[in-house]
């Protein structure tokens, strides 16, 4: 019997390259990788389910659970991961020096619902009192006007959403000063040319992140792995099927990383940034699994329902496969 061909769509990272160079089978799968951008996979995914395995933004899927309508289930394989002090982005001629002062101003986003935003809106009003409430969030496309929402959401009264104008990108919009800042995965691109007047609410926001992580014990988790939940029915093998390989493969890429003769990655400093990320968070920082992260799924949960996401409070257990959430020993 051959191994079943199916599709699988997901970022091109370290963690995952030795599934996509084949050093790292998948038992009892033949997979056809497509390396896509997230907004890509999650609108074809949401949308269409147009992959029979597929990387999911954990705020998306969330949404499918709470509503009782997932097309996919959830292996507890957190292909993304960020703490989102890098994601707040302002004009630094508002006077705006710290998180309160975003009170009353207006802030762009590409969508609501990213995971990203849940947890940038989440760590604003729980750390600093700033309320989902208290900020106008204008809603566009970065740098091609309009973007839809990948899925319709009912948010409270209390939240105000306006519209870019027709015909303009957010990216535009702060460079001009038409809006105050702007939340969301990726910088702006007038930040990163440089704007004299754009710059990050956290300016050392790896020693934000820092703090953060020492008082709450939170990576934040922003992507899953998912499989189309016919042919988990199907086949009931897959969900373990594939936590086991995607482990095996970032276990490859953490081994690389301590190989020192020769840098794996293009960028200065890699060997002194792993061991200080290993002393505040312990040797395996980028977890996979529940038991592990726990904690952080259920932070994620409750910020999801009080910002009005979820319809109702989705629990950690509901997110993933039964057969992920336990493993055998020897």
């Amino acid at each position: 019997m051959s191994d079943l061909k199916l599709s699988l769509a997901m970022g091109n990272y370290d963690r995952t390259r030795a599934i996509v160079d084949g050093r790292v089978k998948i038992d009892g799968v033949d997979p056809v990788p497509m390396l896509l951008s997230p907004e890509e996979m999650f609108f074809r995914a949401f949308r269409h389910e147009a992959f029979d395995i597929s990387e999911l933004s954990l705020s998306s899927y969330s949404i499918s659970v709470a509503r009782g309508n997932p097309h996919y289930v959830a292996i507890p394989v957190f292909l993304s991961r960020a703490f989102r002090h890098t994601s707040v982005y302002i004009r630094t001629d508002r006077g705006i020096d710290r998180p309160e002062d975003l009170k009353g101003k207006r802030i762009g986003i590409a969508e609501y619902q990213l995971s990203a935003n849940v947890w940038v809106r989440g760590i604003l009003e729980e750390h600093f009192g700033v309320k989902p409430s208290d900020v106008t969030w204008v809603r566009g496309g970065m740098d091609t006007p309009g973007r839809p929402e990948k899925i319709a959401l009912t948010l409270p009264d209390d939240i105000t959403i306006e519209q870019a104008p027709e015909g303009a990108t957010l990216n535009g919009m702060l460079a001009a000063g038409e809006i105050d800042g702007f939340i969301g995965p990726r910088w702006p691109r007038c930040f990163a040319e440089g704007h004299p007047h754009v710059g990050r609410l956290f300016r050392d926001s790896i020693g934000a992140a820092e703090e953060y992580f020492r008082q709450t014990r939170i990576f934040p988790v922003m992507h899953v792995l998912g499989v189309r939940r016919t042919l988990v029915e199907e086949y009931p093998f897959l969900p373990a099927a594939l936590l086991k390989a995607f482990s095996e493969s970032k276990k490859l890429a953490e081994e690389a990383l301590n190989d020192t003769s020769a840098t794996k990655v293009t960028m200065p400093f890699v060997e002194d940034t792993l061991n200080r990320a290993r002393a505040l968070m312990g040797p395996d920082p980028w977890s996979y699994g529940v038991g592990a992260n726990a904690h952080v799924l259920d932070k994620f949960l409750d910020y999801h329902f009080a910002q009005g996401l979820s319809p109702r409070r989705v629990q950690v257990d509901e997110l993933f496969h039964p057969s992920t959430l336990e493993a055998y020993s020897l």
